[in-house]
């Protein structure tokens, strides 16, 4: 059963903006008023250097996953309505871990899981969770407590069959959660110069899904550049084109003024991408708000 409003990003390959994506969908939702909350299930603990905090070993994750009586760890006030529960490496173990128990007529992952969210879900509008690419058992712990899944990819073969391993782990786990829906397919790192190819890549991925979930209209341009500038300052991609506009403003008025600009120059083509990630977040959201209409006249 789906708790709350929890939205999973989950790909069956690493590289393809999940993270990136959990991370800025999840401070725009927040910053347009929506108390988030965002749990990092992935042992890379990237979310950590998208929001500019230290790395976390995840052992404080993976011991109240474990200890029934152990809150989330949740670090409050990333930025204004977002909190955050860190993931790191050894969010990797839950998956050993539960799945001897689960062998030995134990709680599931999912059940730990459930049990943490529901202690905290009356706190926030929307829940956010990013997951790993290669682990099965954390990724259906994940799906088996959401209520909608996006899956981002890459124009590549390889991508596109990770977008099947989920499509395969979504279907796995319906029975278990019924209330699960494909909110949709992001099209990640696309240059603008191919149309064609990404009406191609559209057409694959509805066959791939049978029809089941649509591809956002909202394409994320190739700009990785400007996004590794981001994850490197630890700015989200619209704090990055806020900096950058300050920065241009500074340097502008010190050459008005005839003195020498001062400072580095943040990345120059994040303005685009940040209207990327402000269209994607606002048809996220309405498309979550029309599943749950449909899911209530159903």
């Amino acid at each position: 059963m789906g708790i709350g409003r929890t939205l999973v990003f989950a790909q069956g390959k690493g590289g393809v903006g999940k993270t990136t994506l959990a991370a800025n969908v999840s401070a725009l939702a927040a910053a347009a008023g929506h108390h988030v909350l965002l749990v990092d299930l992935d042992q890379q603990g990237n979310i950590a250097r998208d929001l500019g905090f230290q790395p976390d070993s995840g052992d404080e994750l993976l011991h109240a996953l474990i200890a029934a009586t152990t809150s989330l760890p949740i670090v409050r006030n990333v930025r204004s309505n977002l909190d955050v529960v860190p993931g790191g490496p050894a969010v990797g173990d839950a998956a050993v871990l539960f799945t001897s128990r689960e062998q030995r007529g134990g709680a599931t992952l999912a059940d730990a899981l459930a049990a943490k969210l529901t202690a905290v879900v009356d706190d926030y509008d929307l829940i956010v969770i990013d997951t790993p690419p290669g682990d099965r058992v954390i990724v259906e712990a994940a799906l088996t407590v959401a209520t909608s899944v996006v899956i981002p990819t890459r124009m590549d073969e390889a991508s596109i069959d990770g977008v099947t391993r989920i499509a395969e782990r979504f279907i796995a786990v319906r029975d278990r959660n019924p209330d699960l829906t494909l909110a949709g397919v992001v099209l990640f790192a696309i240059s603008s110069r191919t149309t064609r190819l990404e009406r191609d890549v559209r057409a694959a991925l509805e066959r791939t899904l049978g029809g089941a979930a649509p591809v956002f209209d909202t394409r994320i341009r190739h700009l990785d550049s400007a996004a590794a500038d981001a994850r490197r300052r630890g700015l989200l991609v619209h704090e990055l084109e806020q900096a950058a506009s300050a920065d241009r403003n500074a340097r502008l008025q010190a050459l008005r003024s005839g003195s020498t600009p001062v400072g580095n120059l943040y990345a120059r083509d994040a303005s685009g991408l940040a209207g990327d990630y402000e269209q994607l977040t606002a048809e996220i959201l309405t498309r979550i708000v029309q599943l749950e209409q449909e899911y209530a006249a159903s």
